[in-house]
């Protein structure tokens, strides 16, 4: 039984995710120190070039290899640019599931990039990898991360109760952190039954390819 993921590229109409390469590295620093990603996420604050590239090098080749995850580089099919990272952890080969996550550059939000990025990732693990559950966990506040997992068609499973450490400024301009819930979204295959033809219509993409 295979256990682990494969060096991948998926193509959506306006995107492609693929591995994280040396190049990317400028560009992950400067997403990573976005507020929100400071605020909703466990990044270090600030977030290096040098850091980026060690997670380039060597975080995420080690993850990959050992079968605990993937990050992928979200990237504009036209222009390169990095869109986002979407990163799958805590995978469990024997139930075929994993957690998903994403982020996206502060530029790049509003375009429906999380969702497409989202979505096609899953059909691509449900669809070639085989597996069976998808799980997302979102801040109680995080309403932007809850509507992408809803567009992508995932139900909402409950609360684990003060599970999260989100971050906040304080008035000095330092962040302090402060504890929220989790809400547990899951997601399996016959849950995408005509998801992609609902953002179809909604005007983001529906075709996903994956070599």
């Amino acid at each position: 039984m295979t256990t682990t993921f494969p060096d991948i590229s998926i193509n959506t109409d306006r995107l492609v995710l693929r591995a994280l390469e040396a190049g990317d590295a400028p560009a992950l620093a400067e997403m990573m120190n976005d507020e929100m990603v400071g605020a909703w996420t466990a990044v270090p604050q600030p977030y290096t070039e040098d850091a980026a590239r060690r997670w380039i090098t060597e975080y995420a080749p080690t993850e990959r290899t050992a079968g605990r995850g993937l990050d992928l580089a979200v990237t504009e099919f036209l222009t390169q640019r990095l869109v986002g990272i979407v990163q799958l952890t805590n995978t469990n080969w024997t139930v075929r599931s994993t957690e998903l996550s994403y982020i996206v550059a502060p530029w790049a939000r509003g375009e429906g990039y999380a969702s497409e990025a989202a979505l096609a990732t899953a059909q691509w693990l449900f669809g070639d990898q085989k597996f069976e559950r998808l799980e997302l966990r979102t801040a109680a506040d995080n309403t932007a991360s809850q509507q992408v997992a809803q567009k992508i068609g995932c139900i909402s499973e409950g609360v684990l109760r003060n599970a999260c450490i989100a971050r906040t400024r304080t008035e000095d301009g330092s962040w302090t952190e402060l504890r929220t819930d989790f809400i547990v979204w899951g997601l399996l295959p016959e849950d995408l039954d005509g998801v992609a033809d609902q953002m179809a219509e909604a005007g983001y993409s529906s075709y996903t390819d994956w070599s």
